[in-house]
């Protein structure tokens, strides 16, 4: 019988994605929060592992001798070195499109809140005021997203109901998509009131946000971020939204998670942080594990769906 790490801490024994596994013939194994040493610990002896942002680096993977494959049970795979897990012969998965209407849902709840003050009023009244200021409506405002992956597909259909105008930055353009026009990044950002960001982390978007980028906003405009963190250069934001270059900012996820006691995001007027919830839905959570079990058995079997991965050196590691 072998081994199965679980990581994510909505998972439980005995659910249903702990039976599909057990069914399988795995024993199941959970562990939330490890890091380095801890983590390697907790991967010692384990032939699979359903993991959540736990940083799987090449130290730790080299150290995880009997693993075979992983799953994110998500969609961004950045904790991951993918590459050391390719040349140590470990199959890396992730699910796609799992959390999409999760995310799409929660980042319209993010542009209303942006809209219409929703924070600056409650907290107005919890403090013993009043505050009634005008906000703006979506309806023929500007939305720029970038990237075009499942979540901003959903955000687009969800935002052609509030009467928005789309745009959109991609190396993977849709043009059947007729109602969104597919631009270059700067031509979306002088152009949307709000811009809202999708992308994967990778090199190239690491900081892809920074001040020339941020410069190129409206005054008037606010940046919406569900996907990751360090695409947006903090400093850079915190400085332009003091400054005024633009209007404010709405964050679910940050560089640095939870959020730093000394970061330049606390505590600044105009920028609102959550603590990385976009895809944190019950509907979600259960597709994800479920999903997650599923991939990982296909994937022991040398057979996965959605591999972000494809080692050369067997089977085993």
């Amino acid at each position: 019988m072998s081994e199965i790490l679980i990581t994510t801490d909505y998972s439980r024994p005995g659910d249903e994605a702990d039976a599909l596994l057990t069914r399988a013939g795995h024993r199941t194994r959970y562990v939330v929060g490890a890091r380095g040493d801890d983590l390697v610990a907790a991967l010692r002896g384990t032939t699979g592992a359903i993991v959540a942002n736990d940083p799987l680096t090449a130290e730790v993977l080299q150290q995880a001798t009997t693993l075979r494959a992983v799953v994110r049970s998500g969609v961004g795979y950045d904790s991951v070195d993918v590459a050391a897990a390719t040349r140590l012969g470990i199959r890396v998965s992730n699910l796609p499109g799992i959390n999409s209407n999760a995310v799409a849902e929660y980042t319209m709840g993010l542009l209303l809140v942006a809209a219409r003050g929703l924070v600056t009023s409650a907290v107005g009244v919890r403090a013993g005021s009043w505050p009634r200021r005008s906000g703006h409506e979506l309806r023929g405002a500007t939305l720029g997203l970038v990237g075009y992956g499942p979540s901003a597909r959903a955000v687009a259909r969800l935002a052609r109901a509030f009467g928005m105008r789309l745009l959109c930055t991609t190396n993977h353009p849709d043009r059947s998509e007729v109602d969104i026009e597919f631009v270059a990044l700067p031509h979306l950002l002088r152009e949307s009131d709000y811009v809202s960001l999708h992308t994967a982390l990778t090199p190239r978007t690491r900081h892809l946000l920074d001040a020339d980028a941020l410069a190129l906003m409206k005054p008037e405009a606010v940046l919406v971020n569900t996907a990751r963190g360090q695409i947006v250069d903090e400093l850079a934001l915190a400085d332009a939204v003091r400054g005024g270059r633009i209007a404010g900012a709405v964050l679910d996820v940050v560089g640095t998670e939870p959020l730093p006691p000394d970061s330049p995001l606390r505590g600044m007027e105009g920028i609102t942080v959550y603590p990385h919830m976009a895809g944190q839905t019950a509907e979600s959570r259960r597709a994800a594990a479920l999903g997650a079990a599923r991939e990982l058995l296909a994937a022991l079997r040398g057979e996965p769906r959605t591999p972000v991965n494809h080692p050369t050196n067997g089977e085993t590691p």
